[in-house]
């Protein structure tokens, strides 16, 4: 588990400041609006359409070599805007940070549930949340210092050696993480699964958190320049989610043996809503602040509950292919929902 833990470490916050610095680098170039949209949906494109291929190979295969290929490909992808400067070698980067998250956002996800038990799979899986959070705080500190200190190709030079860090560990230790099964492939089909095991519930409720907390993410900076406020105090509004939400991911352990994870996950709804229904009501920067920690500690709780709700409702040898279901579903959300 702890190697998992390293590996998504190191690998997510790869993904985390690769966003940051090819975005930062388009618009360097002179990328206009609608083109760092396009970027911004190169990120997505993969793990959309490939995650759930990925949970299926993981079943069947394991998770070390799918780690290594996403990790050597993301390598390969940042080191193009390193060699070649323009508008298209970042959006191939683009597309292979997508490729680097839809093989190890999976194969990690699977993994921490595979290495954990009953007594330990609450505390795991928040654990884990917890650092996906921390690579979300490194990322883009990551990036932006580089590009300050060495530029904008050095800067990509920069992360894909530090992919060499996870593959180190997949080539030394990887070998310990659990095999696949040969027989996952002979498995029932995806509606087969989701009727059996009830899944197609837990994803529809993993797409809910997803669109609250992209709702909020998206519209809060909206609403706060509608206002009259700064960038910086937007930022620090924003910030406040990802402050409560990790504080409330140390505690989610407990939070579950006391109420079990369906009625946490309820009560964050309700705490959602409740802070969705409030912000409009305020224009101070210290009240949104406070609405935004509310907001976190609530919605704070629903990626990794329904990680864990996902895990144990998928058919046995065939968890990996249930959590890119997940991906795959929460991708498409975050495609449709700002749309609508």
């Amino acid at each position: 588990i702890y190697l998992t833990f390293a590996l998504a470490l190191s690998i997510i916050t790869i993904v985390q400041a690769g966003r940051v610095l090819l975005t930062l680098y388009a618009l360097k170039l002179g990328a206009q609006p609608f083109a760092v949209g396009i970027l911004a949906a190169t990120f997505s494109l993969l793990p959309m359409l490939f995650s759930w291929q990925v949970g299926k190979f993981s079943d069947r295969f394991g998770s070390r070599w799918l780690l290594m290929v996403g990790t050597v490909g993301g390598a390969f992808g940042m080191l193009l805007p390193y060699s070649i400067s323009g508008l298209p070698a970042i959006y191939i980067a683009g597309v292979m940070n997508g490729l680097l998250f839809a093989f190890s956002g999976v194969c990690l996800q699977n993994l921490v549930g595979l290495l954990s038990n009953t007594e330990t799979s609450a505390k795991n899986f928040s654990n884990y949340s917890m650092l996906i959070s921390l690579t979300g705080f490194i990322g883009p500190l990551l990036a932006g210092f580089s590009v300050d200190h060495s530029g904008h190709a050095i800067a990509c030079l920069y992360l894909a050696l530090l992919s060499l860090v996870p593959a180190a560990l997949l080539l030394v230790w990887g070998g310990t993480l659990p095999t696949g099964s040969r027989a996952a492939h002979r498995a029932g089909s995806v509606r087969d699964m989701m009727a059996e095991s009830g899944l197609w519930r837990v994803l529809a409720t993993s797409s809910l958190v997803v669109t609250g907390i992209d709702l909020f993410q998206v519209y809060m900076p909206i609403y706060g320049h509608d206002v009259g406020l700064s960038a910086s105090v937007i930022g620090v509004v924003l910030a406040m989610f990802s402050v409560s939400a990790f504080v409330v991911r140390m505690i989610l352990p407990y939070l579950i043996s006391r109420l079990t994870g369906e009625k946490v996950l309820a009560y964050s709804f309700f705490i959602g809503a409740a802070s969705f229904f409030l912000m409009p009501f305020f224009q101070s920067a210290v009240v949104l602040a406070l609405i935004a920690f509310v907001f976190g500690l609530g919605m704070g709780c629903g990626q990794p509950i329904t990680l864990m709700m996902t895990f144990s409702n998928a058919l046995e040898g065939r968890s990996g292919e249930a959590m890119g279901l997940r991906v795959t579903v929460n991708h498409l959300t975050r495609v449709v929902v700002p749309i609508l």
